[in-house]
């Protein structure tokens, strides 16, 4: 069992921040041998539960759950900070090339290990992550999260049509090897597979159909790709599937819409968009930093908490432009406040925070499981440093209220708050 001592964050199932000045939470082993919380609270109403059990104290710093990014790229980890007029340049000219080298295994997994071990240090413990048209590129994803014990999430990309030479993949083939890998991975340790279309014009109706059929095979497998990002896709996505009423309506038709599908942007959508994520109960990843950067929109939170479709925050690297939570979180905050071409809303900062943790493990079917830090989640959590530089220091020392607090770390946190992370009941980093 391990005990950690310090100011604690956690969420109710409502939403709602749960704050301890004083916290503690308890890891230890479930009926099934799984790292969970097994007490979590005040410290004055738990110290008497864990006398002679050793007490990590941690003063000035805050305990929160791991955060989930909901979409991120690992082969695109070299692409970031790749400048470029607008995403499909930029995916002709920096992503595809590199993401063509991933064939190589071993080039595969030198990345993987990058990858995995720098959403580490900026606290990030689940993540729903694309590798590339290459199956090799799965495998030394899953095979670096099984050895780092962590919950990871990621999927063979599928593009059959309009890629270049190196990424596109054969139609039959594709499917194949996806069914393959979900045998393979999905449900062994901590991982689990996605179908993965990139995005629907770059497959053909025979691959995304394919796709939903293995979707309908298997249920308890996610699905990830890309829907309305920008406008110049929109009108291609128009123009291959003109029987589709709208962009996000082409993935329902092929069974690619239901729980447990996490779409990322959503920006370029109309109130049937958003009430067909929330009958089906497919989620947004709203990925503000890569939205920013290649000036694609900014995504409508008013409208999702209107018609009531979960969404959650994703950094999208490469096209986003930052692995670190508080750099997402603020750039979320900007993109909620903006009026012109929206209702502009201010998101609390409990709000961003659930977002990234909580908000994002319902979203992923996950609630209970990760993203928390109520009895029965997984030991996954991050210590962070309120004192980590000077001026953060100084502004949290001023904070008078949870709000404020949280705040101040979104606005003036990097990596360098992110003093350890717990992974599956033991310190990782």
């Amino acid at each position: 069992m391990q005990a950690l001592r310090a100011a604690l964050l956690r969420f109710a199932d409502d939403g709602t921040p749960l704050y301890e000045r004083d916290g503690l939470v308890v890891f230890g082993p479930d009926a099934d041998g799984r790292q969970v919380v097994r007490a979590v609270g005040a410290w004055s109403q738990l110290a008497d539960r864990v006398a002679g059990l050793a007490v990590r104290h941690l003063p000035g710093r805050l305990i929160a759950p791991g955060f989930i990014d909901l979409h991120i790229h690992y082969p695109q980890t070299d692409v970031i900070g790749s400048p470029a007029e607008g995403l499909l340049p930029w995916l002709e000219n920096y992503t595809f090339p590199h993401e063509s080298r991933f064939d190589d295994p071993a080039y595969a997994s030198e990345i993987a290990a990058v990858f995995l071990d720098e959403l580490l240090r900026n606290g990030v413990t689940t993540a729903l992550t694309f590798c590339t048209s290459h199956p090799q590129s799965v495998d030394a994803f899953m095979g670096a999260a099984q050895r780092r014990r962590l919950r990871m999430i990621g999927g063979k990309v599928l593009q059959d049509r309009h890629s270049p030479d190196g990424v596109r993949d054969d139609t039959v083939q594709s499917l194949i090897d996806t069914e393959a890998l979900i045998n393979r991975w999905h449900g062994t340790g901590r991982l689990g597979y996605a179908i993965t279309p990139r995005f629907a014009p770059s497959c053909s109706e025979a691959q995304l159909r394919g796709a939903g059929e293995l979707a309908a095979k298997y249920q308890d497998v996610w699905i990830q790709s890309h829907v309305a990002e920008n406008r110049d896709e929109v009108r291609w996505a128009r123009e291959l599937f003109p029987q589709a009423r709208s962009y996000l309506d082409v993935y329902r038709g092929f069974g690619l819409l239901r729980e447990r599908a996490i779409y990322a942007h959503c920006i370029h959508f109309d109130d049937e968009d958003r009430a067909l994520m929330r009958d089906t109960g497919a989620a947004a990843a709203v990925s503000p930093t890569s939205n920013l950067f290649l000036g694609s929109g900014f995504f409508d939170f008013e409208g999702a908490q209107r018609v009531g479709f979960q969404h959650g925050l994703a950094s999208d690297v490469g096209g986003g432009t930052s692995f670190n939570p508080f750099h997402t979180m603020l750039a979320a905050y900007y993109a909620g406040r903006e009026g012109h071409t929206k209702p502009g809303v201010s998101l609390t900062p409990s709000r961003l925070w659930w977002l990234h943790t909580a908000g994002a493990a319902r979203a992923l079917g996950l609630e209970g499981v990760v993203g928390n830090l109520q009895p029965g989640c997984e030991a996954d959590c991050v210590v962070i440093d309120l004192q980590a530089t000077p001026l953060l220091g100084r502004r949290v020392s001023q904070a008078r209220s949870l709000e404020e607090l949280l705040f101040a770390l979104i606005v003036l946190g990097d990596d360098r708050a992110t003093e350890q992370v717990w992974v599956d009941g033991r310190a990782a980093t």
